[in-house]
This record gives C-alpha cells, sequence and structure tokens, in this order.
C-alpha cells in the first residue's frame, strides 16, 4: 500500500466529511441532521446501489463469477462468528461475546457504499452479484451467533417475535432491505436501458450524498468512542485485528476464486466490515441482556473509520500486488 494511494483516500470529500462530523462532536457543536433527512439520505444511498447492481447484472451471463461471491458471502457470515465467539466467550459475558460475534459476522451497507465510490473514483468496474451478495451477508451471523448463545446457556427470550424465523422473516421485510432487494430487482428487469433514463439522479447526487451521511456518521462515531474506552483495551484491539484478519481471508477467496479487482475489493470490505444497524436492532430481540454499549462503539466508533479511511486503499494495494494484470 503506497503512502499516495492512503493520502488520496484520505483527502476526498466522504473522508474529510466523516473527519467533520467527528470535530463537531469533540468542539460541542450544535451541529445536526434531523432524524427524517437522515432515513431519507440513507434510502438514497441503498436505492442506488440496488438499480446500479441489478443493471450490472441483467447484462451478465450466468456464471462462476455471479455465484461464487455469493457462496461465500453467506458462507462466511455463518462461520466467523463461530471463530469470535470462541475467542470471546471466556472474556466476556455469554450474550455480550454473542452480540460482538454477530456485530463481525454481519456486514455494514454504508461501508459497501463507500467502497462503490472509492472503486467509481479509480474507474475500476465492480459486477452487480455484489449488491446480492451484500444483501444475503446480514442475516446469517444474527442467526449463528443467537445460536452460539442458546446453546451456552442464555435463555431464549419467551415473546414469539423473540424466534430466530421471526428476526430472519422482519430482517427482509425491514425498509431499508425492501429499498435495497426491490431497486436491484428492478434494475434487473430494466436492464441498462431502464437504468439510463435514471441514471443522472442515482449516479450524479451519490457522493454529495454520501458526504452528508458521513458526516452524520463522523458524528456519531465520536460520541461512541468514550464509551468504548471504559470496555479496555482487548475490545479496541479486537475491533481492528478481526476485520483484518476476516479481510485476508476474503482476499485469499477471492485470489483463489479468480474474482475481479473491483469484486475482491467489496467482497473484502463486506467480511472486513461490522454491522451497526441491523444487528444492535436484531440483539434487542433476541439477546436482550447483551450490552449495545459495547458492540455498537466497536462497530461504529472503530471498525467503520478504520475500513473507511485506511482499509479501502490497504486492501486495494493488496490487490494490486497481488492480481494477475493489475
Amino acid at each position: 500500500m503506497s503512502l499516495d494511494l492512503v493520502l488520496s483516500n484520505l483527502l476526498t470529500p466522504p473522508i474529510l466529511f466523516f473527519a467533520l462530523g467527528m470535530l463537531a462532536t469533540f468542539v460541542r457543536s450544535d451541529l445536526e441532521i434531523p432524524p427524517g433527512m437522515k432515513k431519507g439520505l440513507a434510502l438514497y444511498l441503498l436505492f442506488s446501489i440496488g438499480m446500479r447492481g441489478g443493471a450490472e447484472l441483467s447484462s451478465t451471463s450466468l456464471s462462476s463469477a455471479t455465484w461464487v461471491p455469493l457462496l461465500a458471502g453467506v458462507a462466511a457470515s455463518a462461520l466467523l462468528p463461530c471463530a469470535s465467539f470462541t475467542f470471546l466467550r471466556r472474556r466476556l459475558a455469554v450474550s455480550d461475546a454473542a452480540a460482538i460475534a454477530a456485530t463481525y459476522g454481519s456486514i455494514s451497507a454504508v461501508t459497501f457504499a463507500t467502497a462503490c465510490a472509492f472503486l467509481d473514483d479509480r474507474h475500476i468496474g465492480w459486477s452487480g452479484s455484489m449488491v446480492a451478495t451484500m444483501a444475503l451477508m446480514e442475516s446469517p451471523a444474527i442467526l449463528v451467533a443467537t445460536l452460539l448463545a442458546r446453546r451456552n446457556g442464555v435463555v431464549a427470550p419467551t415473546r414469539s417475535d423473540g424466534h430466530a424465523r421471526g428476526v430472519l422473516a422482519e430482517s427482509f421485510s425491514s425498509g431499508p432491505v425492501i429499498v435495497l432487494l426491490g431497486s436491484f430487482v428492478i434494475g434487473a428487469l430494466a436492464g441498462r436501458k431502464g437504468f439510463a433514463s435514471v441514471e443522472a439522479f442515482t449516479h450524479a447526487p451519490f457522493k454529495g450524498v454520501l458526504c452528508l451521511f458521513l458526516l452524520d456518521m463522523g458524528m456519531v462515531a465520536a460520541r461512541g468512542l468514550g464509551d468504548l474506552r471504559r470496555h479496555g483495551r482487548m475490545l479496541l484491539a479486537f475491533a481492528i485485528l478481526v476485520p483484518l484478519a476476516h479481510a485476508g481471508l476474503a482476499l485469499g477467496i477471492a485470489r483463489i476464486t479468480g474474482m475481479s479487482a473491483g469484486d475482491a475489493l467489496l467482497l473484502t470490505v463486506l467480511m472486513a466490515s461490522a454491522s451497526y444497524i441491523a444487528v444492535p436492532a436484531a440483539m434487542r430481540m433476541l439477546l436482550p441482556e447483551s450490552n449495545p454499549g459495547i458492540h455498537l462503539p466497536m462497530a461504529l466508533a472503530v471498525t467503520f473509520p478504520f475500513n473507511i479511511a485506511l482499509g479501502l486503499p490497504l486492501y486495494l494495494g493488496v490487490i494490486e500486488a497481488c492480481w494477475p494484470g493489475r
């Protein structure tokens, strides 16, 4: 990874707006993004990614390049929580170990969106199948981590909506997932010709919307740092080293299976990211004993900024060094 690549990423508007959000919190500014606008920004990003991914997939023949990332992503999301839980169960309460394992087995859609913009800035192509991969990687980690907690003595909630089947159904029927998957299907059905009719809306404003969204994420991340410090250095190290280990595994899978450079980076980012939206919501139902003051700041205040500021150029640097023809 070259210093120029790191600096060029750190000095891009999305990263600078994230830093501005953190600065605003540190100086106790009254800056605030209205809640309704936050939801609108998030839905636009998912809509844009879904439409583009579907349109890209419509012109791609079904082959190993399509289904290998899907299988690899789902398998990783189901298996990686087992390793994290095994490491954490002797250091934390079982429910907290399971919640962290789910957090680092699931994915961050905003990190994925930032990675897409990162690739577009460098004119590196990526395939629509990665959007489907992202959608399918969200739930397996939640279900596996919950099962691990149950097998280690955590009693299941008595309410019927706490069952894994209910959470799985809810995860696929929630608003953000409906927008992402719906846009993906519409983009695939409309094809490139149909996508061209909305491309001015889905493409041109994307970077600006991402900047505003990351401004808010910077403020939220800065507020979470204080909570995380109280839980010790081990969790801080975990929030960086485990994503790096997951990234190394993803790069190995991508290299062995012959994935393109763009798809390899996106799979790496997905496996290295951590969920700070879906998992906290699910843990509230499935593992109410878990402490969101631990797993939420780890994902949002440490792993997320690490990935978007340093992880992206690091992963791309490895790809440029190891991929044939790069």
